[in-house]
């Protein structure tokens, strides 16, 4: 079955790719690899919601703000390369807007995690880093980053 296949068998349907808010590309080809920039959780050009972890927002909410990031990143390696070229998930960095001693970043970032796992099966195992920061941009509550094999 190929990755659009089972994006449709789940029900998913990949967003526009979100517009950069800096100087920068939503991702880049390095070899056979895809690296996206750092996605925030855009749903329709429209930041999701704003805030720090612990403090406006539940772990709940920011596991599903970090699905919808790693959505707007699928979206960009589709766009540069398709996503049925993807072979597997090497790495999910993960930044967590944290108030002052919240410490289930982890469980946040696992919004992002399971979603690759749902789409890409085993080879959506991947690395991680789930960090916990003071600030995002636009005040953001979550942003992840990918690096995928391509074919």
């Amino acid at each position: 079955m190929s990755h659009s296949d089972r994006l449709a068998e789940l029900g998913i349907t990949l967003p526009e790719v979100a517009a950069p808010v800096a100087a920068y590309v939503p991702a880049i080809t390095v070899g056979n690899q895809v690296w996206t920039s750092g996605q925030l959780p855009f749903i329709d050009g429209e930041l999701a919601a704003v805030g720090k972890l612990g403090a406006e927002i539940s772990v709940e909410q920011g596991a599903a703000y970090a699905r919808q990031c790693a959505l707007n990143a699928l979206a960009a390696i589709d766009a540069l390369v398709g996503i049925d070229r993807v072979a597997r998930v090497i790495k999910v960095v993960g930044f967590v807007a944290s108030a002052e001693g919240f410490g289930q970043q982890a469980p946040v970032i696992n919004g992002a995690s399971n979603l690759l796992g749902e789409i890409f099966g085993e080879a959506g195992a991947h690395a991680r880093s789930a960090v916990g920061v003071a600030e995002l941009p636009l005040n953001s509550p979550v942003e992840v980053e990918l690096i995928v094999e391509i074919t």
